[in-house]
């Protein structure tokens, strides 16, 4: 969809007047695509390319949904096959079922996957523009956990996965050979971490225990960014509706 920035500016509900609107343009507060625009006629693609105002990021308003999580354990983040339906899995989206319109039911999807046995915050939306925003690699989005492991850990394990670890990972017959980037970690006793980490790729954390010789016992996501799970008071498979712009704010310019 094609609109001129103007129309945009007016759509997102941040400016209380035309004047507003064409002021901000007018100084130059205004970027496209990291490119300041002071024409108001600019025409573009919202889809495909991100606005900002003073730095923060501008959304429209529209009818997409978008829902806060508290991930039980023993669920999985995708839609059920014949197999896993013969081995009695349990999905996520059965959660949402008989509280959405059948419309949005299909079209829920979870921002990035928790794998079955880890808990806590998981986003489940309609909107694809903000699956790809949050969990592209191209944009570093923080992520903090709390693991609790099989053995006491060390000063030299906390330091390797501060400086980052060696992950080999073979499957199909193949192997593939990576570097985590530095975590934050905050011990919190012999046994349990807070794990912070801006990258996400499949079984990651415990793939870096795992490297360590010390195997996660429990894995529980608190935040990402800067919405917490805790703020929302959810016991676990509860959800709650969350609007585009707690997502914004707390995720997508979680300083400003």
């Amino acid at each position: 969809m094609k609109l001129r920035l103007h129309q945009f500016l007016s759509k997102t509900g941040v400016f209380s007047s035309k004047a507003e609107v064409k002021q901000a343009i007018w100084d130059g507060e205004i970027t496209v695509n990291g490119s300041v625009v002071k024409n108001m006629t600019f025409q573009f693609n919202v889809n495909n390319k991100e606005v900002t105002y003073n730095g923060k990021v501008l959304e429209l308003h529209d009818e997409e949904v978008h829902f806060l999580l508290h991930k039980p354990q023993g669920c999985i983040c995708s839609r059920l096959n014949s197999h896993e339906r013969s081995l009695e899995k349990t999905s996520v989206y059965e959660v949402f079922r008989e509280h959405v319109e059948p419309t949005t039911f299909e079209r829920l999807v979870t921002v990035g996957r928790l794998d079955e046995q880890t808990t806590g915050f998981l986003l489940v939306t309609t909107d694809g523009k903000i699956v790809h925003r949050i969990t592209s690699p191209d944009h570093t989005v923080r992520k903090t956990y709390e693991v609790h492991t099989t053995h006491d850990l060390d000063n030299d394990q906390l330091d390797a996965l501060r400086k980052g670890i060696r992950i080999v990972v073979e499957e199909d017959e193949s192997t593939d050979t990576y570097w985590t980037k530095p975590a934050e970690v905050e011990q919190q006793s012999a046994r349990c971490v807070l794990l912070t980490i801006g990258e996400g790729k499949k079984r990651q954390i415990r793939r870096m225990f795992g490297a360590l010789d010390n195997p996660v016992k429990t894995l529980h996501r608190l935040s990402t960014e800067s919405m917490l799970l805790e703020s929302y008071n959810l016991a676990p498979g509860e959800f709650t509706a969350i609007k585009r712009k707690e997502l914004v704010d707390l995720i997508l310019n979680p300083s400003i």
